[in-house]
């Protein structure tokens, strides 16, 4: 069974139009790349993400902080109720091949540092910089690719 790429999208539950605009692309770009979205599942950044994958034929994956699947936006085909609250961002970061950090505050940063101690490969979209380890991307179609150019051939590619 050949492993279809996941990439995490992250940032804000209460984020503004522009940055909304943003990671609608990018959930646009990675289900034209038949890669897989992970994010937190609930709005702002991760829901533009995953309606942008939907609305672009891919498949999204909501890793929740509360009790219930039902928390979900509507854009989540594969709701994860954990119970964990922030704890769950750990969760988001190591379900992935690699990580966008769009924008975000605290909850971002605390995802973007997993990142960095999971040695994920991280790309900034107008988000935290605090290692040079992240790389920074200047839009949503540069940011996927520089997260496919890290993460290497895949399977999903035809290549082993």
């Amino acid at each position: 069974m050949a492993h279809q790429p996941v990439i995490a999208v992250i940032g804000a539950g209460d984020a503004p139009a522009d940055v909304r605009a943003l990671a609608f692309e990018v959930g646009c770009e990675i289900a034209a790349h038949k890669a897989v979205l992970v994010c937190g599942g609930l709005g702002g950044v991760m829901e533009a993400a995953a309606r942008g994958a939907k609305s672009a034929g891919g498949e999204t994956i909501g890793i929740l902080p509360g009790d219930t699947w039902k928390d979900a936006n509507p854009f989540i085909d594969i709701p994860i109720a954990t119970g964990l609250g922030y704890a769950r961002n750990i969760l988001v970061v190591r379900a992935a091949d690699a990580v966008i950090a769009i924008n975000g505050n605290y909850g971002t940063l605390s995802e973007v540092a997993f990142s960095l101690i999971e040695k994920k490969p991280i790309v900034s979209l107008e988000s935290w910089e605090v290692d040079p380890g992240i790389h920074k991307a200047k839009d949503s179609k540069e940011a996927v690719e520089l997260v496919f150019r890290l993460i290497g051939p895949t399977e999903s590619d035809g290549e082993s």
